[in-house]
C-alpha cells in the first residue's frame, strides 16, 4: 500500500473517532451543568480543556456555553468537531478509490451536517440533540466501514487509527482525573464527587457496562480498572491496545514480517503490560506516572509507525 494512503486512512479513522470524542465530553459535561456549584463548574471545564489537548488560543473564560460552541462549531480550532470532521473528510477525499461508496457518502452526508448547522447566536444552550447526532454520524460511518469495505491492508490502518485514538483519549482522561481525586486517599468523597465518577463513566461510554460489572457501587479503583483493564469493553484502553496490536499483525502479515519486528515489540509490550497487569500494583505505585508511560509508549508506536509505513526510505521499503 502507498504511504500516502496508509497515512489518510490512519488519520482519517483518528480525526471521526477524535470528533466522537469530543461531542461525547461536551454532551456530557452540559448536562452536568445542572447539578454543579460555580467553582465545581470551573474546575470542570478546565479539565474538559485539558483533555482536548488544551486547544491553543482557547482559555477558559468562565462561559462554559461559550466554549462548548467554540469546540464545536470554530473551523479554526483545529481540536472543534467541525474542523476533525472536515479533517477526516479531506483525507477520506484524497483515497476515495480506497474506500466504499456508502463510506464516503456517510462521511460527506456527516460534514455538511455538521458545516451547515448555523448555531442561534442569541441561544446559550448548545443543543443536545446536534452532538447526539455527531456520535451516531461517526457510529454510522464505523459500520459502514466494517460492513462494506474489504478488510484488508486499508481497513486494518483504519483499526489503527481509531484504537489509537481512543486508548490515547481514555488514557488522558484517567490521568485528569487521578490528579484531582485519586490523589486524595484519606479524604471522604463528596457527594458531587459521584456525579464526576459517573461523568467519566458517561464520557466513555461505560457507565452502563461498568454497573453490569460492579453493579452501580461507584468506587474510583474499581473504575480505572474497568477503563484501563477490562478486555471486552470496546472503550478500554486494554481492549484498545488488544485491537491496536491485531490491527498491526495484520499489516506485518500483509506488508513484510520483518519490517514490523520492532512495532511488533513495542505494541506487544504494552499489551502484555496490560493483559497481565494487576489492578493492586499499579494502585501500590505512582499511576500518574503509570498512565503517562502508557501514553509514551502509544507515542512510540505512532512514530515507528511512521517510520516504517509512511515516511520510509525506499531501501527499507526493498529490504522488507
Amino acid at each position: 500500500m502507498l504511504s500516502r494512503v496508509a497515512d489518510n486512512l490512519y488519520w482519517m479513522s483518528r480525526y471521526l473517532e477524535r470528533a466522537e470524542h469530543t461531542a461525547r465530553l461536551l454532551d456530557v459535561n452540559l448536562n452536568l451543568m445542572l447539578d454543579e456549584s460555580a467553582s465545581s463548574a470551573d474546575r470542570r471545564w478546565r479539565r474538559v480543556l485539558a483533555a482536548l489537548g488544551n486547544p491553543p488560543n482557547l482559555a477558559w473564560s468562565g462561559d462554559a456555553y461559550q466554549v462548548a460552541q467554540i469546540l464545536t462549531f470554530d473551523p479554526g480550532n483545529r481540536s472543534s468537531i467541525t474542523a476533525c470532521v472536515a479533517c477526516a473528510r479531506e483525507n477520506a477525499r484524497q483515497v476515495r478509490e480506497e474506500i466504499s461508496s456508502d463510506q464516503w457518502q456517510r462521511l460527506n452526508r456527516l460534514f455538511h451536517q455538521v458545516t451547515r448547522h448555523k448555531p442561534n447566536e442569541t441561544d446559550d444552550v448548545l443543543p443536545s440533540d446536534f452532538l447526539l447526532a455527531v456520535i451516531e454520524g461517526v457510529h454510522l460511518i464505523q459500520g459502514v466501514t466494517d460492513s462494506t469495505m474489504s478488510h484488508g491492508e486499508g481497513w486494518h490502518f483504519i483499526q489503527v487509527g481509531r484504537y489509537m485514538e481512543r486508548a490515547c483519549a481514555t488514557v488522558a482522561l484517567l490521568g485528569l482525573y487521578h490528579r484531582e481525586f485519586w490523589g486524595r486517599p484519606d479524604q471522604t468523597p463528596e457527594a458531587a464527587e459521584y456525579l464526576e465518577w459517573i461523568g467519566l463513566l458517561r464520557s466513555c461510554t461505560a457507565f452502563e457496562a461498568y454497573c453490569k460489572a460492579y453493579t452501580a457501587d461507584i468506587s474510583p479503583d474499581r473504575i480505572i480498572e474497568f477503563l484501563l483493564l477490562n478486555p471486552e469493553f470496546p472503550h478500554s484502553v486494554r481492549y484498545s491496545i488488544d485491537g491496536l496490536q491485531r490491527a498491526l499483525e495484520a499489516i506485518h502479515g500483509e506488508g513484510g514480517k520483518r519490517r514490523g519486528a520492532q512495532l511488533t515489540r513495542l505494541a506487544g509490550r504494552l499489551q502484555a503490560s496490560l493483559g497481565f497487569g494487576q489492578i493492586s500494583e499499579i494502585l501500590s505505585q505512582d499511576v500518574g506516572a503509570y498512565l503517562q508511560d502508557i501514553l509514551r509508549q502509544c507515542r512510540d508506536i505512532h512514530e515507528t509507525i511512521y517510520e516504517l509505513y509512511v515516511n520510509y526510505a525506499i531501501q527499507t521499503a526493498l529490504a522488507g
